[in-house]
């Protein structure tokens, strides 16, 4: 899953001036950037976006500013075999493939930001298509020989409910990977903008927000509050969702005890198997940040499964 959000902002900013676009088609080894990583180039230099973390920006950047200067789309491969590599390559012995196109209809449409955009405020993937001949890319399906498709997925979110000492690390940790967040917890003394710098706060009941806020395959759902009149309406509404993840805090004897109440309460046996419970991946953690971390690897690797 290629992180876009911030290519895709820049192009809202500098919607109608002369732009160009990177993005990785092909990797090979150890590439730092995965297929369908964006670069969007501003004709005054400005950039958006990395399609290798810094190893073969400055040759993008060249071949962007002929691009926007008139020239056709180009392909490049860029690798570790020849002795320029650390200048223009990849130190770290991967290879990639790049086409840099103009944001134009000719290239990449500028109104596919709108539709991209659109589809993610849904909820939606949206994949676009491009002839690796023309250089053009579309919604549709040309009937292209050589295609390279890219599918946006909705921004990734994670809800938390329980605005406990782990929800602080793991809002902490989401925003850092960016992961929108939003903290829900109808406890008022709990839910204080103090305890939770810079994140969302949502004082309805649980199920309530939940079903409001409409979870979507890419988005993460956890309950941490401890109190099952705060955890299991918000559980039983997640399930209700199509989310990515869904975790419950506790320990394997309440989790057993939850999966009956939840059962008792007309829960399926396949939407209680859906649940990570006790939440996050086994690393021995110990203390709030700890739990925090196994927390956020399993959600970020709920987030890679394949769908």
């Amino acid at each position: 899953m290629a992180d876009n959000d911030s290519v895709l902002s820049a192009a809202r900013a500098w919607q109608g001036e002369p732009l160009a676009i990177a993005t990785v088609i092909s990797t090979w080894g150890s590439a730092p950037r995965p297929r369908g990583s964006h670069m969007l180039v501003h004709a005054d230099g400005r950039f958006e976006g990395s399609v290798s973390g810094g190893c073969v920006e400055s040759d993008i950047l060249a071949t962007a500013a002929e691009v926007i200067a008139g020239a056709p789309f180009q392909r490049k491969r860029y690798g570790v075999a020849d002795a320029a590599a650390w200048e223009v390559g990849l130190p770290c012995g991967g290879e990639i493939e790049v086409i840099v196109q103009p944001v134009s209809a000719m290239g990449f449409d500028p109104e596919l930001f709108d539709r991209i955009a659109e589809a993610r405020a849904d909820g939606q993937a949206l994949t676009v298509e491009t002839d690796l001949e023309t250089g053009h890319s579309t919604l549709r399906d040309e009937g292209s020989a050589e295609v390279f498709r890219n599918r946006y997925d909705p921004p990734r979110r994670l809800l938390i409910v329980g605005a406990v000492q782990i929800a602080q690390s793991l809002a902490a940790l989401a925003t850092t990977l960016g992961i929108a967040t939003v903290v829900i917890d109808p406890r008022a003394r709990f839910l204080t903008a103090e305890r939770f710098p810079g994140v969302v706060l949502d004082d309805r009941w649980p199920d309530e927000a939940i079903e409001a806020l409409r979870p979507d395959p890419a988005t993460a759902v956890v309950t941490l509050s401890h109190d099952i009149k705060i955890d299991d309406p918000a559980l039983i509404a997640a399930l209700a969702s199509p989310a990515a993840y869904v975790g419950a805090l506790g320990s394997k004897r309440s989790h057993a005890a939850r999966l009956e109440r939840l059962a008792a309460a007309g829960v399926s046996a396949d939407a209680l198997a859906r649940i990570d419970g006790p939440v996050g991946l086994s690393i021995g953690a110990i203390g709030p940040a700890e739990i925090a971390l196994s927390i956020a690897a399993a959600m970020v690797q709920a987030f890679h499964a394949p769908r």
